[in-house]
């Protein structure tokens, strides 16, 4: 693997980089596109809509004066069955740690609803290393808009210089390059290396193993 910088500030994207929460998101987007009529559609087309916010993602499958309904649907479903089959990523909570152990400042940037993601990030432990998590809804703003990144960074009182943010998705990509952060692409979602590389990755590795001994943490 190529040799990665160990950066001043580390931002995380959430789904698909340190946790693999694909089992209960596919089942409440099928549950709820199916309740309001529409056809079922396949894990493969769902996991390639993710990467914005929700609704971005069920506007593939519903229709626009739908889609506010929709959302609700999934929001009041999904609390239920959040942590059934939950995984963390191999890698993630040794990384963290390797961070916060060289007093790196560490957040999670996620489109995710704001309020599920930091019970995720308490469930899952990264609270205790993370203590900024923002998501959908706690700003006016969603990735890949550059606001939402200076408005992170403008939290935990660092700058975008020598900032990284790891995440799996072109999405995470382009938050980064419009916020003039580094990206560190890990394909532990549903994009390869190749995608993440062309998307404008900086590097690009399998997994966060592989991206811990590109940076020298053994």
């Amino acid at each position: 693997m190529m040799p990665a910088s160990i950066p001043q500030t580390v931002l995380w994207d959430m789904d698909g980089t340190l946790i693999d929460q694909t089992t209960p998101i596919l089942r409440c987007y099928r549950d709820v596109i199916t309740a309001l009529g529409y056809p079922e559609p396949s894990a493969a087309e769902i996991r390639r809509s993710m990467g914005g916010t929700m609704a971005s993602t069920m506007a593939h499958f519903v229709a626009a004066e739908g889609l506010d309904a929709a959302c609700a649907a999934f929001r009041l479903r999904f609390p239920a069955m959040m942590f059934d089959g939950l995984v963390v990523l191999p890698g993630a909570q040794e990384l963290i740690a390797c961070f916060a152990a060289r007093n790196i400042p560490q957040a999670i940037l996620t489109n995710k609803h704001g309020e599920t993601a930091r019970a995720v990030s308490s469930h899952c432990g990264f609270s205790r290393h993370i203590q900024h998590c923002i998501g959908n809804t706690d700003t006016p703003w969603a990735k890949p808009d550059a606001e939402l990144t200076r408005y992170v960074l403008q939290q935990i009182g660092a700058a975008a210089a020598g900032a990284v943010l790891i995440g799996d998705s072109p999405t995470d990509a382009a938050t980064a390059l419009n916020a003039g952060l580094s990206f560190y692409g890990v394909a532990t979602g549903a994009h390869n290396i190749d995608e993440l590389t062309a998307a404008g990755a900086t590097l690009a590795y399998p997994g966060l193993a592989e991206l811990a001994a590109g940076l020298g943490f053994s």
